[in-house]
């Protein structure tokens, strides 16, 4: 069985940022989304701290993960953080080789 691997953490834009954000993480996300073995990706906004995104992504195994990261548009992505004032990015990858159902 190949090993999954999850990605979780925040990245932080700059006050008023988001919603200027709010295209090109669709994008990212979208596109993201549509890679062979990427089983989840999403962004979403902490509800108690305006500007603190909260990422989590789901990859078949590592050689897919690091695929992702040579995709023009993660590359894309990138380039619009200088604009939107992203700082703070703390992500973390683990390996996950089994999974259990939480009731």
């Amino acid at each position: 069985m190949a090993v999954m691997v999850v990605v979780i953490g925040t990245i932080r834009l700059a006050p008023g940022a988001v919603d200027r954000a709010r295209p090109a993480m669709a994008q990212m996300v979208a596109a993201s989304r549509a890679e062979d073995g990427c089983i989840a990706y999403s962004y979403a906004e902490d509800v108690l701290d305006a500007g603190l995104i909260r990422v989590a992504e789901m990859w078949r195994d590592q050689s897919v993960l690091e695929r992702h990261f040579t995709m023009p548009h993660l590359t894309a992505w990138r380039a619009t953080w200088p604009d939107l004032g992203i700082s703070d990015r703390d992500l973390r990858s683990y390996r996950i080789d089994s999974e259990l159902n939480v009731l």
